[in-house]
């Protein structure tokens, strides 16, 4: 179980390193406001931004995707590399993204998708 848990804790943490990505080195980054600073940047800034939204809306999905199959009785390790096959594609998509390569992106997006639904029968 310590391996899905440190791959669920990665995943939870994964839109915090787009949103460093989006804010690191920004100047006049207002701290205070950061939505507004956020709004008003554009190139790969945005792009990070965007991929942060990405990466939050995608988590709930995942989540009960693994709870689910955990629950309904797939084997850990399966379920394991399954998450790290997610993982790994989410890490990828959200640099694709920053890197403004749209066509891989939504080709990375859609694989980290039927990873998901994969997972979700994984016990069927």
């Amino acid at each position: 179980m310590t391996t899905l848990t440190c791959l669920m804790l990665a995943a939870a943490l994964l839109p915090a390193l787009t949103a460093v990505a989006a804010k690191a080195g920004g100047r006049a980054f207002d701290n205070n406001e950061p939505r507004a600073w956020l709004a008003s940047q554009q190139g790969w800034r945005a792009r990070a931004n965007a991929a942060q939204a990405n990466a939050f809306e995608a988590l709930p999905f995942f989540f009960a995707a693994l709870l689910l199959a955990l629950h309904n009785g797939a084997a850990a390790s399966y379920l394991a590399a399954l998450a790290g096959a997610w993982l790994a594609l989410r890490v990828a998509y959200a640099a694709l993204y920053i890197a403004g390569l749209g066509t891989w992106r939504s080709i990375v997006w859609a694989l980290a998708l039927a990873v998901n639904i994969v997972m979700l029968f994984a016990a069927a």
